[in-house]
């Protein structure tokens, strides 16, 4: 008499879903272990929260080969992800705030920069940077801003718009982005140099140092992987400024090319605090427009405490518009 082969129990079988799971698992715990030669660390941070999506079909495998160890492995990497953003999953914004502070990358070949305008004006911001400015649209800007903003400054590619007085602004000292992209844009939309500044909003709480950047692009190439020199170097200036401010209260407010996971912000985020992460309701992925996949555009605080963030509707740039609103 033939007898089939016994198949083996839930302990013993499912192996390799089991150790795919833990590889996972190991892979977000020790992200920062990850060598950043060609980029490779910057690029796995900045898409991190994604690897979530692998615990899907893991489960899947778990269950149709019925395996128990698995199963059992895949509490690792779901703990993990827990812990790096969970705290994302559930609204901490609360009612109220000094002031209202808003951010966007307007895009340097934006069709209708008086549209873009208008409808940032009507967020509410007290406050508005705009990034990406080219000198043929910053007039638009200014003009359909005029009525709502009294006080505005632009140093270069980045501007700072205030229903508040400003003072004392000046461009901050980061390099141009004379990388990849530098190539890519058309010549109507030609950018100036600068792309930092800094000013002081006189609040009826005292001043408040803002500081508008836009840092260096990032782009996967197929020779040197993830290019991030430019937007490293920047960062690393950044962070020196922001060190030596000397106004406790500050914000900071621009598209960082990267997301405050990403190593190459540590500089900053040991100094100041993420409104999305601290008031935030869910990811706030900004880029791109269409199907953000990523949280590029930051605001970034000291001093005051984050009330709420959100990310606004999208214009007709290829980032979207985020905006928090602030106390003291």
């Amino acid at each position: 008499m033939i007898r089939a082969a016994a198949r083996p129990g839930p302990w013993k079988r499912g192996r390799v879903p089991a150790a795919a799971a833990l590889l996972l698992g190991l892979l977000m715990l020790l992200h920062t272990e990850i060598p950043n030669t060609g980029g490779v660390g910057s690029l796995v941070e900045s898409v991190l929260p994604w690897f979530g999506l692998l615990l899907v079909p893991l489960l899947a495998g778990a269950l149709w080969r019925r395996s128990a160890v698995a199963v059992l492995a895949l509490l690792l990497p779901v703990t993990v992800w827990l812990n790096l953003f969970g705290g994302l999953l559930t609204d901490k914004s609360h009612a109220g705030g000094d002031l209202v502070v808003a951010s966007h990358n307007v895009g340097a070949d934006n069709p209708d920069p008086s549209g873009t305008a208008r409808d940032l004006a009507a967020s509410g911001a007290d406050v508005l940077a705009l990034e990406e400015l080219t000198p043929q649209a910053t007039g638009a800007y200014e003009k359909a801003l005029a009525t709502t903003y009294r006080y505005h400054t632009v140093q270069g590619t980045v501007g700072l718009w205030s229903k508040l007085p400003l003072s004392d602004a000046r461009p901050v000292g980061i390099e141009t982005d004379a990388g990849p992209l530098a190539a890519t844009k058309p010549a109507a939309a030609t950018l100036a140099d600068n792309r930092a500044l800094r000013a002081t909003v006189a609040t009826d709480r005292g001043p408040l140092a803002v500081y508008v950047a836009h840092l260096g692009s990032v782009r996967l190439l197929p020779r040197t992987g993830f290019w991030t020199e430019s937007r490293d170097r920047n960062a690393k200036a950044l962070a020196k400024a922001v060190a030596a401010e000397p106004n406790k209260r500050m914000v900071l407010l621009g598209d960082l090319n990267g997301t405050t996971d990403d190593r190459a912000f540590a500089g900053l985020t040991a100094r100041l605090d993420s409104a999305q992460t601290e008031a935030g309701d869910g990811f706030g992925f900004t880029w791109p427009a269409k199907f953000p996949i990523a949280r590029i555009d930051q605001i970034l605080v000291r001093g005051v405490r984050p009330e709420s963030s959100w990310v606004l509707p999208a214009t007709d740039s290829d980032h979207r518009p985020v905006a928090a609103a602030v106390s003291w």
